[in-house]
C-alpha cells in the first residue's frame, strides 16, 4: 500500500459556495435602444447583466465518470470553460481566448453567408453576436440557410435565425436588429461584418469604423453564385501580436565562433526554421556567457543547421559547450486603407489559385459592376438572361476604360456572363467556405493572433459548372427550395444530386458540416436515393464548440444518430441512415461489396490515417469518387479523388516522422517533442495498458497465467510486474491514496530519476573516447523540488490523482478541485528520501529499442511473480475491474480558488 504521513483520507471538506453550479437561464426579452430601434435579445446569464458572461464553472460539481485535466483558475470571473473550448485553447492560447470572449460582433445580412459567419462566431464563444437583417425569408433562401424552415417564410430573417443560433452556445448573447442601421450603432461593436450591402453604404460605414477610436474592424463580404469576395479593414494601425500562431523556433547550439559576424552552428538533430532578419535570444551557453544576457539579436544567412549572428563576438569568451537559441516573435503593425481608397488602389490580392493569376483584378471590377447594375435596376441579373449579362459586361467595360493606364487588357466576357447568371444565388458550399474564412478573420481582428487578410480576396469556382452549356429553360425557377442552386447549375444536375447514393464516414466536426451542406443542396433527397453516415463515437462536451449539429442535451448519445436527425430537420426530404459501425476489415459484413458498388460518392470525415487509407483502398477497388479532407488547428487540407483522373489518397505518403531513440526520450530529452512522446507513453502505460492488462488477467486468470508461462520472456515478466505493482504496491482504495500515488510519481519523474541520472553521469563525465558526455544535444538536467505553491506542480498532482481515481472507480471529491484543500492533502504524503544507487544501468545506446533487459532466469522469475499475483488476487473485492482511460478521451475542467 501507499505510505502516508498521518490519517485524514476521506475527510469532509466544506468549501462554502465554491462547489456552485452557475446555470445559464435563457429568456426572451425585448428592449428599446437609444435610437428607438427594437432589439430582440436572448440573454444567457442568470443575472441578466450584459457586462460579462460566466464561463468555466458550470461543471465544478461534477464527480461522475468524466476524465479531467486540471487548470487553475486565476480568480477572475468569467474564465474559460475548458470542457467546451479545449481544442480552441490549444490553438489560440488562454490570453487570445480572453480577448475573443470580450468581443461584441455585428453580422449584417442573414442569408446563407451571414448565418454561416454567425454560427462560427457563436461556436467560437465571442461575448455577443448581433444579427441584423431588414428582409424576410424567401423560398430562394432555403438552399443556403440551415436555420430556416418553410414555416419561416415571410418572417424577418434575423428573427427567424436567432433561436437556432442561440442553441449553439448559451454563453454567447445573441440579439437581433431588424431596422435600418446607423453609423452610430456600430460603436457598440469590436467588429462588424456586412454580407448584403451596396458599395456606397459600405464606404460610409467603413469610413466611420476606420476613423473610430479605437478602430472598429470592418469586413465586407459577398457570395454571388460561384463567385465570392472579402474586404477587410482593421484600422490605420492594426497590431498582429502573433503572425503565425506557431511556437517560437529553437535550436541546440554546437559551436559559436569568435568572429565578426559570428557563425553559429547547431546540432543536426533537427533542421532550423529561422529566417533572415529573425531575432533570437541565447541561454545555457557555457564559455561565451556574454550571449546569455537575454538581449534579442538579429540573424542572417539562415541555413538548415547554421546562421550568422549580426554581432561581433571577437572579444567574447571562448565557446565551451551547451546553449539554446530561441526565436523572439515580434508584433507586426498593418496599415489598412479604408474601402474608398482601397477600391481604387487594391494593392496585392490574396491569391488562392495559382492557375488564375489574372482573375482577382477582373473580379474586382466584376463586383463593382454588379453593384452598379443593382443600383441602376434595383434587382440582380436574371439567370439565363443574355440581355442582363450584356449589360453587366458593358458596365464592366466602362469601368475598365476609366482606369487609364491601370485598365485590364481582357475583361473575359465569358466569365462575366457566368458571373451575371449566378449573381442572385447564394450557394451553400460557397457560403460555408466564405463563412469559415470570414469567421476566422473576425477572430483575428478581435484577438490579434494570426496574420489577417490584407485586404481583398476574390474566389471563383466556375470549373464546378456542368460541361454542357445551360439553356435558359434549364435555369428557370421551379418554385422549389433549390431554385437558387438550379439558377446556377440547372435542373438536370439538381436531379442527379437528389438521386445520389452517398456514404459519409464520420460525423464529427467535418462530418457535421458535410451533412448540413448535403441536406441543403438536396443531395440524396430523391425517392430512391440514400445517404449513409457512420460513426462509432458518442458526443462529449468538448465536441460542442465545433460539431454544430450537437447540443448539450445530446451528450452521451451516438454522434451519427444525432447528426442524421439534425440533418433531416434541415431538409425533411433527406433520406438518411445512421450507423454506429467503424469502417474497416472487421465490418466488411456490414459494408459489403453490394454496399460499395451501389454508391455514387464517398466522403471522408475521419481523424486518423489508417481509416483514411482503408476507405481510400475500397474506393479505389470499386472505382468510386472520394472527397478526402482533414483539419489541424487553423490548418486544413482537401483532396478530390476521381477514378482514372486523379491520384488516390494512398498514392502519395508523407515521409515517416523521425523517431527519437528510446534512450533520448527516457533519459536525455532535448526538445518538447521528446517530452510529449515520453508523457504520452507514460500516460498510456499507467492509465490505459496496465488497467487493460489487469482486466485481461482478472477475466480469465488461468488462461492468462498459462500464456505468460508459455511466453517466458522479458515482456511477459514486465506485464506481470506491472499488474502486481498496480494491484499491490500502488493499489488505491481512497482518493487520498490517489493523491499519494500522484505525489510519489512527481518525485520519481522529476527528482529521483534526475538524481540517479546525474549520479551515474556527473556534469564532468566523459565518454569512452574522452569527449564530454554532456555535449550537445544532451542537456545536463536539474532535479525539481516539489512545492505546493507552484501551480504547475499542484496541477500535475491534481490531474494524476483524478485520472488514477478514475481507473480504480474512486469518486473525485469536490474539494479535490480547490488548490488550497488539495495542497493540504498533498502535504500529508510521506515522501521517502532518495539515495542514488551505484549499480544502476542507464541505456545510452541510441539503437536500443527497449529499456527492458532479458534475463536467463526469466522463467523462474515469472513463476515467482505468478505466485505473488495469485496471492494479490485473493485480496481483491468480488468482480473487481479497473477502468482503462484512452488518451483521446481526456477532457478538461477548471479548478476554483
Amino acid at each position: 500500500m501507499l505510505p502516508r504521513k498521518r490519517p485524514g483520507e476521506g475527510e469532509t471538506v466544506n468549501e462554502g459556495d465554491s462547489g456552485r453550479v452557475i446555470k445559464k437561464h435563457r429568456a426572451n426579452s425585448s428592449s428599446i435602444d437609444n435610437n428607438n430601434t427594437k432589439k430582440e435579445t436572448i440573454q444567457t446569464n442568470s443575472s441578466g447583466a450584459n457586462s460579462s458572461l460566466s464561463l468555466g464553472n458550470s461543471n465544478s460539481n461534477n464527480t461522475g465518470s468524466s476524465i479531467t485535466e486540471m487548470a487553475f483558475d486565476d480568480g477572475r470571473p468569467g474564465d474559460i470553460d475548458e470542457d467546451l473550448h479545449s481544442r480552441q485553447l490549444a490553438v489560440y492560447g488562454r490570453e487570445t481566448m480572453r480577448r475573443l470572449f470580450a468581443s461584441n460582433v455585428l453580422v449584417s445580412g442573414m442569408q446563407g453567408l451571414g448565418v454561416e459567419i454567425a454560427k462560427n462566431l457563436i461556436l467560437a464563444g465571442v461575448k455577443s453576436v448581433t444579427l441584423h437583417d431588414e428582409g424576410t425569408v424567401e423560398l430562394w433562401d432555403m438552399s443556403s440557410n440551415f436555420v430556416f424552415s418553410e414555416k419561416d417564410l415571410g418572417k424577418n430573417r434575423a428573427l427567424a435565425s436567432i433561436q437556432k443560433l442561440q442553441e449553439l452556445n448559451n454563453a454567447v448573447a445573441v440579439s437581433t436588429l431588424t431596422t435600418k442601421l446607423t453609423k452610430e450603432q456600430l460603436s457598440d461593436f469590436q467588429a462588424v461584418v456586412f454580407t448584403e450591402i451596396n458599395l456606397e453604404s459600405a464606404i460610409e460605414f467603413n469610413e466611420y469604423c476606420h476613423n473610430h477610436q479605437p478602430p472598429i474592424a470592418f469586413i465586407k463580404t459577398e457570395v454571388r453564385g460561384l463567385f465570392g469576395s472579402i474586404f477587410c479593414d482593421f484600422g490605420p494601425e492594426f497590431t498582429v501580436f502573433d503572425v503565425d500562431g506557431e511556437e517560437p523556433h529553437t535550436g541546440i547550439i554546437a559551436s559559436i565562433g569568435n568572429d565578426n559576424p559570428a557563425l553559429v552552428s547547431c546540432v543536426d538533430d533537427e533542421r532550423l526554421e529561422f529566417q533572415d532578419g529573425d531575432l533570437v535570444v541565447f541561454s545555457e551557453i557555457r564559455g561565451m556567457t556574454e550571449l546569455n544576457d537575454g538581449k534579442p539579436r538579429k540573424i542572417k544567412n539562415a541555413r538548415p543547421y547554421s546562421f550568422t549572428l549580426d554581432e561581433d563576438t571577437t572579444n567574447f569568451g571562448a565557446y565551451e559547450r551547451g546553449g539554446i537559441v530561441t526565436q523572439v516573435k515580434q508584433p507586426k503593425v498593418l496599415n489598412f486603407k479604408p474601402l474608398k481608397e482601397a477600391i481604387k488602389d487594391p494593392g496585392d490580392y490574396l491569391l488562392c489559385d495559382f492557375s488564375k493569376f489574372d482573375r482577382p483584378p477582373l473580379l474586382h471590377l466584376a463586383f463593382q459592376s454588379l453593384d452598379k447594375f443593382v443600383s441602376q435596376l434595383g434587382r440582380f441579373p436574371v439567370a439565363g438572361s443574355e440581355k442582363d449579362a450584356q449589360r453587366l459586361i458593358s458596365i464592366t467595360t466602362d469601368i475598365n476604360e476609366s482606369l487609364g493606364d491601370l485598365k485590364l487588357d481582357d475583361i473575359n466576357p465569358k466569365l462575366l456572363r457566368h458571373f451575371a447568371f449566378g449573381a442572385r444565388a447564394v450557394l451553400n458550399p460557397m457560403a460555408a467556405m466564405f463563412g469559415g474564412i470570414v469567421g476566422q478573420e473576425v477572430m483575428k481582428a478581435c484577438s490579434g493572433k494570426f496574420h489577417p487578410l490584407f485586404q481583398f480576396f476574390y474566389f471563383d469556382s466556375v470549373e464546378s459548372l456542368p460541361t454542357e452549356p445551360l439553356e435558359p429553360h434549364d435555369v428557370r425557377p421551379l418554385n422549389s427550395r433549390y431554385d437558387a442552386q438550379i439558377s446556377v447549375f440547372g435542373s438536370k444536375l439538381q436531379k442527379k444530386l437528389e438521386d445520389a447514393k452517398v456514404f459519409v464516414v464520420g460525423s464529427g466536426a467535418l462530418g457535421c458540416e458535410f451533412l448540413k451542406n448535403l441536406a441543403l443542396m438536396g443531395v440524396s433527397c430523391g425517392e430512391h436515393a440514400k445517404l449513409t453516415v457512420t460513426d462509432d463515437d458518442v458526443i462529449e462536451k468538448s465536441n460542442l464548440s465545433r460539431q454544430f449539429l450537437f447540443r448539450d442535451w445530446n451528450i452521451g448519445q451516438p454522434k451519427s444518430t444525432v447528426a442524421a436527425s439534425a440533418a433531416s430537420s434541415i431538409n425533411p426530404l433527406l433520406h438518411i441512415e445512421a450507423l454506429q459501425n467503424r469502417v474497416g476489415p472487421e465490418t466488411e459484413n456490414v459494408f459489403d461489396d453490394a454496399f460499395w458498388e451501389n454508391l455514387n460518392v464517398v466522403i471522408n470525415a475521419l481523424d486518423n490515417v489508417n481509416a483514411r487509407l482503408y476507405v481510400d483502398q475500397r474506393c479505389l477497388y470499386f472505382q468510386k469518387p472520394l472527397l478526402e479532407s482533414g483539419t489541424l488547428g487553423a490548418k486544413c487540407n482537401t483532396q478530390m479523388v476521381i477514378p482514372h483522373l486523379t491520384e488516390n489518397y494512398g498514392a502519395s505518403r508523407d515521409p515517416p516522422e523521425r523517431q527519437a531513440p528510446m534512450c533520448t526520450v527516457h533519459s536525455f530529452p532535448h526538445n518538447i517533442d521528446h517530452c510529449l512522446t515520453w508523457a504520452r507513453s507514460e500516460f498510456e502505460g499507467l492509465l490505459e495498458k496496465t488497467p487493460a492488462e489487469v482486466n485481461t488477467y482478472l477475466s480469465s486468470p488461468s488462461e492468462y497465467i498459462s500464456a505468460m508461462r508459455n511466453a517466458g520472456d522479458a515482456q511477459a515478466r514486465d506485464n506481470l510486474e506491472r499488474i502486481i505493482e498496480c494491484l499491490d504496491r500502488e493499489r488505491c482504495e481512497s482518493f487520498q491514496d490517489c493523491i499519494t500515488w500522484a505525489r510519489l510519481k512527481f518525485e520519481d519523474y522529476f527528482s529521483n530519476r534526475v538524481k540517479q541520472l546525474t549520479f551515474t553521469f556527473p556534469e564532468d563525465a566523459a565518454t569512452s573516447m574522452g569527449a564530454p558526455f554532456w555535449s550537445a544535444p544532451k542537456r545536463f538536467p536539474r532535479p525539481v523540488q516539489f512545492s505546493t505553491s507552484d501551480p504547475s506542480h499542484l496541477h500535475f498532482v491534481a490531474a494524476a490523482s483524478i485520472l488514477r481515481a478514475e481507473t480504480f472507480g474512486i469518486p473525485t471529491p469536490d474539494w479535490a478541485k480547490h488548490p488550497k484543500k488539495l495542497a493540504e492533502a498533498v502535504d500529508k504524503v510521506m515522501v521517502p528520501e532518495f539515495q542514488p544507487k551505484k549499480d544502476v544501468k542507464i541505456v545510452t545506446d541510441e539503437k536500443a529499442t527497449s529499456l527492458a533487459t532479458a534475463s536467463v532466469d526469466d522463467a523462474a522469475v515469472i513463476d515467482e511473480l505468478i505466485m505473488k499475483l495469485e496471492k494479490c488476487r485473493s485480496t481483491l473485492p468480488p468482480n473487481f475491474r479497473m477502468k482503462p482511460i484512452q488518451f483521446e478521451k481526456v477532457c478538461l475542467i477548471s479548478l476554483e480558488n
